[in-house]
């Protein structure tokens, strides 16, 4: 098992470990009652991931001697929403929960987001464990204590920072995904590679094939170096006040087109076209050279995910939802542009006519 720790040197208690490896929840467990975080666990998982690992989860941990109950809710981007947090927290009331109890977050980013925003207002705050199950979810969602839920108006516009105790990612949960649900992490890690580590990009193109088969000692490589570039840059800025704005690369745009999609497409499609819009905006403002751009966007979709956003979504209700961005200043958007693999850097604002050209420019 790899350990990868988090610094927070602000909020030194808010430090944590990251453990990368198979087969983890009987250490998970033992490193639980080693630490005693909590007199009581919660299991929060959805109810495709329940089926699955739910009981088993449950055994592993109750003979560990641990007190642990599961509640599960309906998978999808659509269980984001306040009711479905008022209902895990009745359900906690009437499982006995108080301050001295933390929750699990077994599943995807979904519900590592709800469980997060669960344990950070529920009596005040809460601790919780993320136990992420998709790729997306354990290169990227779980790490670093962002918690949120959608609104009508656009995704996560209402959340919280709260850090996990400790993130434990299990290799294992990755034989189970679906091939579109496993695209998803590939465009995060598309996305790493353009703003930390071009060798990634290398990787993808020369083993993308290899990676898509989910070869074991490959998956281990990317996501142990996925992690460490997450950690090294939320350890700098654990609130997204700077520096870790660049994660947002490819999602002002990626999350407009996700929600006015009614989300049929997923995270990871959406990203990957907010990618390819990001890289053209690059272009035009004479950041980035073509050849760099045409380069990704081979990459792009010989990882089978799009770059051309469907042709029924709607300009002006795209621009709409982009300007309820919550990264937005005043009327400004800034969008993380680049100006090679690499080297990334926030954008004061993309003129609107230039945003609708190149949304025309990727429709279809």
């Amino acid at each position: 098992m790899n350990r990868i720790r988090l610094n927070l040197e602000k909020r030194s208690s808010n430090s944590y470990d990251i453990c990368i490896g198979t087969d983890l929840p009987d250490r998970m467990g033992l490193i639980m009652a080693k630490n005693n975080w909590a007199s009581r666990y919660v299991i929060v998982t959805d109810d495709r991931v329940g089926a699955l690992y739910g009981e088993s989860m449950l055994g592993i941990l109750r003979g560990l001697s641990l007190v642990v109950d599961r509640i599960d809710i309906p998978a999808g981007e659509k269980s984001k929403r306040i009711e479905t947090c008022i209902g895990i927290a009745e359900r906690l009331i009437d499982l006995g929960a108080d301050r001295t109890s933390a929750l699990i977050a077994l599943g995807g980013g979904v519900v590592g987001d709800i469980t997060g925003f669960v344990a950070s207002m529920f009596m005040r705050g809460i601790p919780y464990i993320q136990m992420p199950t998709t790729l997306v979810a354990q290169i990227d969602s779980a790490i670093g204590g962002k918690t949120g839920i959608d609104l009508e108006g656009g995704k996560n516009l209402l959340g919280a920072f709260h850090q996990p105790k400790a993130v434990f990612i299990d290799l294992a949960f990755l034989k189970t995904l679906d091939d579109r649900e496993f695209s998803n992490g590939l465009a995060e890690i598309v996305k790493y590679g353009l703003i930390e580590d071009p060798s990634l990009l290398d990787l993808l193109e020369t083993e993308g094939q290899a990676l898509r088969k989910r070869d074991p000692a490959l998956l281990e490589k990317i996501v142990l170096r996925a992690c460490q570039i997450k950690k090294g840059i939320v350890e700098i800025d654990d609130t997204e006040k700077g520096l870790r704005r660049v994660l947002n690369f490819g999602h002002t745009l990626g999350h407009a087109v996700e929600a006015a999609s009614g989300y049929g497409l997923s995270h990871g499609e959406a990203v990957a076209i907010g990618m390819a819009a990001s890289l053209r905006l690059s272009e035009k403002m004479g950041y980035l050279k073509s050849g760099d751009r045409e380069r990704i966007d081979t990459l792009i979709e010989s990882l089978g995910l799009p770059r051309r956003m469907p042709a029924a979504l709607d300009p002006d209700d795209l621009l709409r939802r982009i300007g309820r961005d919550k990264k937005k200043t005043g009327d400004r958007v800034p969008f993380v542009l680049i100006r090679k693999p690499g080297m990334p850097f926030m954008n004061g604002g993309v003129p609107e006519a230039m945003l609708r050209d190149t949304m025309g420019e990727l429709r279809g």
